[in-house]
């Protein structure tokens, strides 16, 4: 039986919200879904029908957290469980300066015992599966025994997923951005991790942008995690159910997809949603078809217009029909 986390899709802010999730299930029934991350204040003082709602479709489905109050945690770990998530993950990796000043992300890893002390609370609360997502290391924290002294207390209070970016992330200095590209990928420090710990299950993360390269470290590591290369050229998903999980393919094109998406835009137009919100995430259905620039040129243009609506989207898919 193969992990349910053998294919995963990353948690990115601005991008995997549910309209995007909900796309990329048509194209993917195996591949294990992640929310963006969302704060522990969002969830606790803000509107959490906005933050937590989802289709249920979307099964398998995470919420990523972020924050490092055991208790806070716990709490928003209930959330997650009675509103029927799978997993709940908390980020140990983002690196921005917003998120440092709160105690959240990727400064946690410099901070092991209370990351482990979160997850315990977070486990003693629910019964669905408590996982971290992390950096291999941070700053100059930057060799396999850093990345042990983060991985070893928390394993030890039973977490058994671990979701590894394989770059260090520079605290001060890189913006975000650059932190996903500048400091070096380093597989062999995962690969390494999975070798000294091979009770545990080990995600790799970071660069990835075939399936090709998926299968390759899936000799190394329990499963992989992809992100921008996926939301980019979302048509790769569609092998990922036959490449990865070993089922056999279903037979879709590109159109059949957007008459599914269609009537979910339908929907979400009656509930009051804006069409540009659903329509940003399905720009690059068409990367590399013909008639696929004009298809992102017209939803690009008009999508965010007050009263735009399902209509829009089939007309810009007629620059597609008619170049087929």
């Amino acid at each position: 039986m193969y992990s349910p986390r053998r294919f995963s899709l990353a948690p990115m802010m601005d991008w995997s919200d549910r309209h995007c999730r909900y796309f990329w299930r048509l194209l993917s029934k195996r591949a294990f879904l992640y929310t963006e991350m969302v704060t522990t204040g969002a969830l606790i003082h803000g509107d959490r029908d906005r933050f937590l709602n989802f289709n249920p479709e979307e099964h398998p489905v995470a919420l990523q957290v972020g924050g490092s109050n055991p208790k806070e945690l716990a709490a928003c770990a209930q959330m997650a469980e009675s509103w029927g998530y799978d997993e709940i993950n908390l980020n140990c990796g983002c690196p921005s300066d917003r998120v440092q000043s709160g105690m959240i992300g990727a400064c946690l890893m410099g901070h092991p015992q209370l990351v482990a002390d979160c997850i315990k609370a977070m486990q003693d609360a629910v019964s669905i599966p408590v996982t971290v997502k992390h950096r291999i290391g941070i700053d100059d924290m930057d060799d396999d025994a850093g990345l042990a002294e983060f991985v070893t207390p928390i394993a030890a209070t039973g977490c058994a997923t671990f979701i590894v970016h394989a770059r260090k992330a520079w605290l001060q200095g890189l913006s975000p951005k650059e932190n996903r590209e500048v400091p070096p990928l380093n597989y062999g420090r995962v690969h390494r991790l999975k070798q000294e710990h091979p009770e545990l299950e080990i995600i790799l993360n970071g660069g990835l942008t075939t399936l090709a390269e998926c299968q390759a470290q899936l000799d190394h590591v329990d499963g992989v995690m992809v992100g921008r290369e996926a939301y980019h050229n979302p048509w790769l998903l569609t092998e990922v159910d036959s490449a990865l999980y070993g089922e056999a393919p279903v037979p879709r094109d590109r159109l059949a997809i957007m008459n599914e998406m269609l009537s979910y835009i339908d929907q979400q137009l009656s509930q009051g949603m804006r069409l540009h919100h659903i329509t940003r995430h399905l720009l690059g259905l068409f990367h590399g078809q013909p008639g696929g620039k004009q298809f992102r040129r017209v939803i690009s243009a008009e999508a965010h217009k007050p009263g735009a609506g399902a209509e829009l989207v089939d007309r810009a898919l007629d620059e597609i029909r008619s170049r087929m």
